[in-house]
């Protein structure tokens, strides 16, 4: 019996399998709108047997994109547009997920293969926002500090996001807190300067964080999964670190965060990652033992006997695959005959199983 493949169940939803879709931004939008690129792109991993798909960073805001490319959720056209999609990702046995985003310092800035860095506001960049005015690279915009007021402004952009996320039929919502967007500009001391409640301690840098999350909970039902993804560590001397995001962990999970997506980097520019297969896992297994919150690992898992390792050996209780399901859609259909395991597949494609 394959545990990569047993079901796992949150606030009464039920995951067919661990097998987990990672957001990853397709710049193919248009006024944040999504389009058939999007379609295609999320319902073929559902048809190829994910357990669940997770789209996109989705922003909370005009100016919370990353890019103009970026999807967004700030306004209700943009969720009915959205109701297309997750209803076939339902239609296929599988739960569809939205991640909400705030780019912050690292707005405004070129998609990948259009430009680099900074888009000037005169070529239909935007002023970008930050815990403090620090630029990420010397490339990236200048960002403008927030108010305190603006921060609370924010807040309820992630609120109303929630509500039209529900609206557009989304089973399970993702807080992105992780690669040195807004959130994790807060949570890190790298990116986060500021001298009231929101800055200075752990508990001042957090508060952002736990208020988004705070009120995303009270916001949506109580049958909804909530996630969070964070960077685990900055991979720098002084920056945001493990021992701090198990600190984290164990507050979100008293907010009602049901499961922590451990990625890791994004905050500092240029710092080195010791990348390789399974890099991630010991930040997944760390905050899920002193936690005892679930938690989702991520980042260079490609074979099934890793994915099944690591859920086997309790390690984390999801696996999150991003660019394996880029190179192959049908990968958990893949890997359950790899491991011995009979799941069902769509009825237009038995004739080939």
């Amino acid at each position: 019996m394959s545990v990569l493949f047993s079901p796992l169940e949150i606030r009464g939803v039920e995951f067919k399998n661990r097998i987990f879709v990672s957001p990853m931004c397709q710049y193919s939008s248009k006024d944040g709108f999504p389009n058939d690129w999007h379609l295609v792109h999320l319902g073929s991993r559902a048809v190829g047997g994910a357990g669940l798909v997770i789209a996109e960073a989705n922003a909370v805001s005009h100016e919370g994109r990353i890019t103009p490319d970026d999807n967004g959720i700030w306004n209700d056209e943009q969720a009915e547009a959205l109701k297309k999609i997750t209803s076939f990702i339902k239609e296929q046995n599988c739960i569809p997920g939205i991640q909400l985003a705030h780019a912050g310092r690292k707005a405004s800035t070129y998609s990948p293969g259009r430009g680099d860095g900074e888009i000037p506001v005169d070529k239909g960049g935007w002023l970008p926002f930050a815990p403090s005015a620090i630029k990420y690279s010397e490339n990236y915009p200048m960002p403008k500090e927030l108010s305190k007021d603006e921060i609370q402004a924010i807040i309820s952009q992630f609120k109303n996001a929630a509500e039209r996320s529900i609206a557009a039929g989304f089973q399970v919502i993702e807080i992105h807190m992780a690669h040195g967007y807004l959130i994790h500009e807060f949570l890190s001391p790298i990116s986060n300067q500021r001298k009231d409640e929101y800055g200075g301690s752990l508990e001042n840098r957090c508060r952002f964080a736990v208020q988004v999350a705070e009120t995303i909970r009270e916001t949506i039902p109580e049958s909804i999964p909530l996630f969070a993804r964070i960077s685990s560590t900055d991979w720098i001397d002084g920056g945001w670190d493990i021992e701090q995001s198990v600190q984290l962990a164990e507050v979100l999970m008293n907010e009602g965060v049901d499961l922590i997506d451990c990625s890791s980097g994004g905050n500092v520019h240029n710092v080195k990652i010791p990348a390789g297969p399974g890099y991630q896992v010991p930040f997944a297994e760390r905050i899920k033992n002193e936690t005892g919150i679930l938690t989702a690992a991520v980042g260079f898992i490609t074979q099934p006997e890793q994915a099944e390792e690591i859920i086997a050996s309790k390690k984390a209780d999801a696996v999150l695959l991003a660019r394996e399901f880029l190179r192959d859609p049908y990968w958990p259909l893949h890997a359950a005959k790899k491991l011995n395991v009979n799941v069902e597949w769509p009825k237009q494609y038995l004739r080939a199983k």
